[in-house]
């Protein structure tokens, strides 16, 4: 039996989710861009998208990241693993399944540390797929990568905080059906760095609350929005504290491992997706009489990609065997290593399918130039390379250290 052996039920959901994405989802792809440009609004919700939801559930493809049986399909990382590569490949397939980032784990944040009333009020609508939500933890005046940088300041008055402070790059916040954000804040900065923080639930229309702008990503509006957010003498009540003060730190921990590790799996996806279009497109097309794909360099690209995209899904199965067995906390190097990895390579196939292309590899008329914005944005959210790099060298280092100190003082001989 292998490792990485899946059930039954695992397997069927595979062949299911393929069919949808043969059936429906791929023939959606050029209507979803036909609404939106008749629409004129970079942020409209798509007819098609909607009717992709209706049909996902009914087929059982609905919530399939969510790991508690009843309100989610109760799968493992493992087990998920393979059908978030699937849905990576098409850009409407993750929402169409109710699986897509940040809502992912905003849902996952609210079922571990939300009220009663969050759960009836928020992540009921958010299980549904009737209501998008947006995380709002990186600022635009600080290194946000070190989140105890965070100032946004929640200042306790009586049975309320206040917020002040403002955050970019909230994706989701200009979703047409956002209704809610989940903040991380300030509240005491004189704690010890990692206890600084705090997490609330602000409604996005909350008085005070102003979305400034929807932030381009190497010129594309995309749907979603990447906000800047203005938080000026919001008040939120305590109730609204998830976990308790102090926890920030430790609900983004336990938020970004998922998080990562579900980037990294539909990055796969948009690696796969793009060397098949360069095999197509090489074995299509003619230059100084022969095929493109008869050239050695090409021949080199394909294997590569083959190769490393092998290399980054074993990877990434590893990672997320040891979630399930051995936890996140654990599984925290091979984790960093993934996020790491998997945008690099998927990237540089991308870029070469593009290459392949030609002057077509870098428009709309193909998926490419959006997967290569969307993957070279992925190596700084949820933490740039050079953080992770840091985290796994650091561990690596850690151990040697301990091994000097145990030989200084007469120990391992």
């Amino acid at each position: 039996m292998s490792l990485f052996d899946l059930s039954d039920r695992a397997q069927q959901l595979q062949t299911d989710l393929l069919e949808f994405m043969d059936s429906r989802v791929y023939p959606a792809e050029a209507v979803y861009e036909e609404q939106m440009r008749e629409s004129g609004d970079p942020h409209f919700q798509p007819p098609v998208l909607e009717e992709l939801k209706v049909e996902a559930r009914r087929r059982g493809l609905w919530n399939l990241f969510h790991p508690h049986p009843g309100t989610g399909a109760g799968l493992t990382n493992l087990e998920y693993a393979p059908l978030a590569e699937i849905m990576g490949r098409s850009h409407i397939a993750s929402e169409a399944c109710n699986c897509n980032a940040p809502d992912t784990g905003n849902m996952e944040v609210l079922e571990l540390f939300g009220t009663a009333e969050h759960k009836e009020k928020y992540l009921k609508p958010l299980l549904e797929g009737t209501m998008a939500s947006a995380f709002a933890m990186t600022e635009p005046a600080v290194a946000s990568s070190d989140a105890t940088n965070v100032e946004l300041s929640m200042v306790r008055d009586g049975d309320e905080y206040v917020l002040n402070g403002r955050k970019w790059f909230a994706s989701n916040a200009l979703h047409r059906n956002c209704r809610v954000l989940i903040v991380m804040g300030k509240t005491d900065p004189s704690a010890a760095p990692h206890r600084q923080q705090s997490m609330m639930v602000v409604p996005i229309d909350a008085p005070g609350v102003t979305v400034m702008r929807g932030l381009p990503v190497f010129g594309y509006q995309d749907r979603e929005g990447h906000a800047e957010i203005d938080f000026a003498d919001v008040r939120v009540p305590v109730a609204d504290v998830l976990k308790g003060e102090g926890e920030g730190f430790a609900i983004s921990q336990a938020r970004l491992g998922p998080g990562r590790i579900h980037h990294c799996m539909r990055a796969i996806g948009m690696a796969e997706r793009a060397l098949e279009l360069m095999c197509r497109r090489a074995s299509s097309r003619v230059t100084f009489g022969k095929p493109v794909s008869e050239n050695a360099n090409i021949q080199d690209w394909i294997a590569e990609a083959r190769i490393e995209i092998e290399m980054i899904r074993l990877l990434t199965l590893k990672a997320a065997y040891l979630m399930d067995t051995v936890g996140n906390k654990e599984a925290r190097t091979e984790i960093a290593a993934i996020k790491v990895a998997a945008p690099n390579i998927a990237l540089k196939i991308v870029d070469r399918a593009i290459q392949v292309h030609g002057g077509a590899g870098v428009t709309d008329d193909f998926p490419l130039a959006m997967m290569y914005a969307h993957l070279r944005t992925l190596r700084l959210a949820d933490g740039p390379d050079e953080v992770h790099k840091m985290s796994i060298a650091r561990r690596e280092l850690r151990k040697y250290r301990t091994k000097t100190e145990n030989n200084q003082h007469g120990g391992n001989k």
